[in-house]
């Protein structure tokens, strides 16, 4: 069975880069150096957290969004280092009890962080968001956000506290673009953890007028775009870049 080992700093991950291929340190590589924790298996492969910083000759640390590509042979260790990227974050996060302050050990039988004071648990944290393609007629709305990403998206939010997944993409939708929309349709599901998402892809069509109020708070742009002139992300890593396509290419 073939291992991997991620070990992050900040934003960066520790790797070796061969042509145009990003390779993790192994298992084998490091195991007699560093401290490390099994994390989960990838197929055939094995992964594991290095806890520290680790300097290694031929590896350096690079920022995790340089590693973002849909190739192939890369693409599944990709998502699988986004995944220990969010447990990374998740594990250095809870190292002390939020209730008694007390330092937290790792649970023996699933994967949660215990309180060996007052038995407080806390387990990895999973923020619900939403991810809208608003419809009308032929043309889908594409926004694109005031500040970061630079391509081409659709309406985005996070789930409040109390509000059901439907509610959220009323609420995001008319927050950011003034639409109200009906005939809500769940379409499919995406861990995203560069910020702890599980994304929820929904369609949906405008109700009434489709005149649109930007927040220019939220975003810079917001346009009804048909299917032929949709222009989509550099990759096809999201959630929201298949949504598009999906529409551009008349299968929704």
């Amino acid at each position: 069975m073939e291992s991997i080992v991620f070990s992050f700093h900040k934003n960066e991950v520790l790797v070796r880069k061969e042509g145009d291929h990003y390779l993790f340190p192994t298992y084998q590589e490091i195991r007699e150096q560093f401290d490390y924790r099994y994390l989960f298996s990838l197929d055939d492969t094995t992964c594991f957290l290095a806890k520290d910083t680790v300097e290694m000759d031929g590896f350096s640390y690079v920022n995790i969004q340089e590693l973002r590509t849909d190739e192939k042979e890369t693409k599944p260790y990709f998502y699988a280092m986004i995944t220990a990227y969010q447990l990374n974050n998740w594990y250095r996060n809870n190292r002390y009890c939020g209730r008694c302050g007390h330092e937290m050990i790792h649970d023996q039988e699933e994967r949660a962080v215990v309180c060996p004071h007052c038995h407080h648990i806390v387990y990895p944290k999973i923020v619900p968001a939403v991810i809208v393609g608003v419809i009308n007629g032929e043309e889908i709305l594409l926004t694109r956000y005031a500040k970061g990403f630079a391509h081409n998206a659709l309406i985005a939010g996070f789930t409040e506290i109390g509000e059901t997944l439907e509610e959220c993409v009323q609420r995001e939708v008319y927050e950011e673009v003034g639409l109200k929309v009906k005939n809500i349709r769940y379409y499919k599901s995406q861990p995203w953890g560069f910020v702890d998402d599980l994304l929820v892809g929904f369609y949906c069509e405008v109700d009434g007028d489709p005149t649109i109020d930007l927040d220019t708070s939220e975003l810079k742009s917001g346009i009804w775009t048909k299917r032929e002139d949709i222009v989509l992300q550099p990759d096809e890593l999201s959630l929201t870049n298949e949504m598009m396509k999906m529409f551009k290419e008349s299968k929704i």
